[in-house]
């Protein structure tokens, strides 16, 4: 009775061969999983969208049913309606349940036409434009479920629907190997956005911690990434809107656009482009707003638009090309950001091939461009880490340079303070000798007295010049253009040293009058002013000086003059004004007053009798003018 029953059943498959003019899939349970390719595939493309299921099953409509050898993604014809027949041999007496699954998350419409007992068909909707919740397992593809209670041949009807590319492969595995299968693709999604997560989290902290904007930018990047990745994967439909489907068709196209332009910013501030390559910044710049036109008009007058990916390798091409100039100029953060995007194109290029069927479809190829994201994430986050790192090299250069300096001016000190030791110990000895010879003549105690007191006059003598000499090699330093804050303070230490310096300036003879250009005066208001005897006019220290009327300390202000007038560049107006402990528009605003005098000088070609310094303190203009004025008058 067996070898009859199967006679019968080869005769049945021989049967339903003839029928079909195609092999059915005989399920076998050694096997777990079969792949069918869209060349592999029967199926029947309707451009007109009107035939319907009972045409497409008639007995002689089968003949239009044929397999594509040469089929290519690029041949998928949009918003056609491809319907695919796929006769599936069933196994009563198989231990394990099958079911048959489409890879695509983005297809619109599937309508699964499923066989029954009776010659009837069960139809079923799928597709990212129908809810999450109507479909049978909460899955981001989507699978119908094969019930084989007879050893028969069932005929499974399929008809797709997409207004973009969709890729028709189906997966006929068992259950336990689609549960092994989701398992671990989850896993490595929920590593890859959670590796998103931390790597922004972790920027979020060092943007807390150095206050550098470049970092917030990486984030939106990142987090842009996130959502064009979920939307493709179709979990950002299963996790965060899986009651809107109608979202799908926009929000590809809105993480794209996110992704390119929060690269475009990125690249722009990490590499510096407007100081290190400014006709590329010009370019980036222009991307930007160009990308965000194309995105607005897209987003409102062509949606079917958005999800086109093809014109996103320019700027991606141009952000590498900013990092390669820019690495070879000599900037050495660059490095790792040339690598990261290195790997990008290199998982772009891979899954372009993979579209094109020039490399088999497997999951470390369709999955390329999500490693390519990892690893990019990772080398851009090493790239900022390098940045740091080396800004940090500076910093600690330019301390030990400070505190090489600081030794040197110790070790002046201390050997000026060792002179003077020795000194007063040699003036010493020999004042004990006197003491003595006081003692043994006691006649000569007033010579003897006076002798001394020259003696002690000397010493005071060589004190100040001792002291003078300091003063004079610190000017000297001054005007050679190599002091320090620090050394800067100890010849203007307060405002008393300033104002006597402005004294000697503005009046190193005698006293002038700027009204009246009387010689006479007395003593001001304020502290150092001066008052005309004649016209009563109070002429402050500060007066026909670039000091006049500031609301700060003078000693600062001297120094940013001092800074300014020499043109050193070894602060930037934050830590200046941090140095100063005043705040950075003071700074900012005084150094715009000097250099507009200094502009002055030089346009107008008044080169006075003293030195820069000087010439850009004093107010030469007003104050040379009157007096020049009074002598003529005088005489």
């Amino acid at each position: 009775m067996k070898p009859f029953q199967g006679l019968l059943f080869m005769a049945g498959v021989w049967l339903a061969s003839l029928t079909y003019a195609q092999v059915p899939v005989i399920i076998k349970d050694s096997l777990d999983e079969r792949n069918f390719m869209p060349y592999e595939i029967n199926y029947f493309i309707d451009t007109t969208n009107q035939l319907s299921f009972e045409a497409i099953t008639a007995p002689e409509f089968a003949g239009n049913f044929n397999q594509h050898r040469t089929y290519q993604n690029t041949d998928f014809k949009r918003n056609a309606s491809y319907w695919i027949r796929l006769p599936i041999q069933h196994t009563s007496s198989s231990s394990k349940l099958w079911l048959l699954e489409f890879y695509d998350q983005t297809i619109d419409h599937i309508e699964a036409y499923i066989p029954q007992e009776g010659n009837t068909y069960r139809i079923q909707s799928m597709g990212d434009q129908h809810p999450f919740s109507d479909r049978l397992f909460r899955h981001k593809n989507f699978e119908i479920l094969l019930h084989m209670k007879s050893d028969t041949v069932m005929v499974y009807y399929f008809k797709v629907q997409s207004h973009e590319f969709a890729d028709i492969r189906i997966a006929l595995r068992s259950v336990n190997r689609f549960i092994y299968y989701a398992l671990n693709e989850y896993f490595l999604f929920g590593t890859f956005y959670g590796m998103i997560i931390i790597i922004s989290l972790y920027n979020l902290l060092v943007y807390l911690a150095i206050r550098e904007i470049k970092n917030i930018y990486y984030i939106c990047y990142l987090l842009s990434v996130a959502g064009y990745a979920m939307s493709l994967d179709g979990i950002g439909f299963q996790y965060l809107w899986p009651n809107h489907p109608e979202w799908n068709n926009y929000v590809v196209g809105v993480f794209l656009y996110s992704l390119i332009v929060w690269a475009l910013i990125f690249t722009r501030k990490f590499l510096n482009t407007g100081a290190t390559s400014p006709s590329l910044d010009k370019v980036l710049l222009g991307l930007i707003v160009l990308r965000s036109l194309a995105f607005i008009t897209e987003l409102f007058f062509f949606p079917q638009y958005l999800t086109y990916r093809n014109l996103e390798i320019i700027p991606l091409s141009v952000i590498f090309y900013t990092a390669i100039k820019v690495w070879n100029q000599g900037y050495k953060p660059a490095r790792f950001f040339v690598i990261a995007y290195g790997i990008l194109f290199t998982g772009f290029f891979l899954r372009m091939l993979v579209y094109f069927n020039v490399l088999p479809f497997t999951t470390v190829t369709h999955y390329s461009l999500h490693f390519s994201f990892v690893m990019e994430m990772l080398f851009l986050t090493f790239a900022l880490g390098d940045r740091i790192r080396i800004l940090k090299d500076m910093r600690d250069r330019a301390l030990r340079r400070i505190i090489h300096q600081h030794e040197l001016n110790m070790q002046l000190k201390e050997k000026v303070n060792r002179e003077l030791e020795a000194k007063v110990k040699e003036r010493t000895l020999q004042l004990d000798q006197k003491n003595k010879e006081l003692e043994e003549k006691n006649s000569k105690l007033t010579e003897q007295a006076d002798k001394i007191n020259r003696i002690n006059s000397i010493l005071d003598l060589d004190n100040w010049k001792l002291k003078s000499s300091i003063k004079e090699v610190l000017n000297e330093r001054l005007q050679e253009k190599t002091m320090d804050y620090d050394q800067f303070r100890t010849l203007y230490p307060d405002k008393l040293s300033c104002y006597r310096y402005l004294e000697s300036l503005k009046w190193p003879k005698h006293y002038y009058c700027k009204k009246c250009s009387n010689e006479k005066y007395f003593k001001g208001s304020t502290k150092f002013a001066r008052r005309c005897t004649r016209c009563g006019y109070n002429e402050s220290i500060t007066s026909y000086t670039l000091f006049h009327g500031i609301k700060f300390p003078i000693e600062k202000a001297f120094y940013i003059a001092y800074l300014t007038v020499t043109g050193r560049k070894e602060y930037t107006l934050e830590e200046l004004a941090a140095k100063l402990a005043i705040s950075t528009n003071t700074v900012w605003s005084f150094k715009e007053k000097v250099s507009e005098r200094i502009f002055e000088l030089t346009h107008n070609g008044r080169r006075p009798a003293v030195s820069g310094w000087e010439t850009v303190i004093l107010d030469y203009s007003v104050s040379q003018a009157k007096e020049s004025a009074t002598r003529e008058q005088v005489l």
